[in-house]
């Protein structure tokens, strides 16, 4: 029984590590992509630029925050924990400012009755 236990916690170990690093690189991808379309518009003079490349750092730091809530399942030492912890914490904070930014942004574009 003890055998099927550290087997079955390897397993575990192994699925959250691959699945951190494909959250990592999807968040990256997304951040990429975001900023090469965002750098292609703006030499176009695009309008939105901004809009659209704050939806992209929203929705490529959501998967970077889920790559790293899956981190603390494997977690060995508080220490490690607190890191995570205030990395979690920040990158929360700036989603809250980048969703604000976004909000203000579409406001600014609404035309006024």
């Amino acid at each position: 029984m003890s055998n099927f236990l550290e087997n079955m916690e390897g397993f575990l170990i192994n699925l959250v590590e691959l699945s951190t690093i494909a959250l990592d690189l999807f968040g990256i991808i997304i951040l990429i992509f975001t900023a090469l379309k965002a750098f292609i518009k703006w030499l176009r003079h695009a309008t939105k630029l901004r809009l659209e490349l704050a939806y992209g750092i929203a929705l490529a730091l959501e998967f970077k925050m889920g790559s790293e809530v899956l981190r603390t399942v494997v977690v060995n030492e508080w220490e490690e924990l607190g890191i995570l912890g205030a990395v979690i914490l920040l990158r929360g904070v700036l989603t809250f400012l980048i969703h604000w930014e976004i909000q203000t942004e579409e406001a600014s574009m609404k035309p006024k009755a």
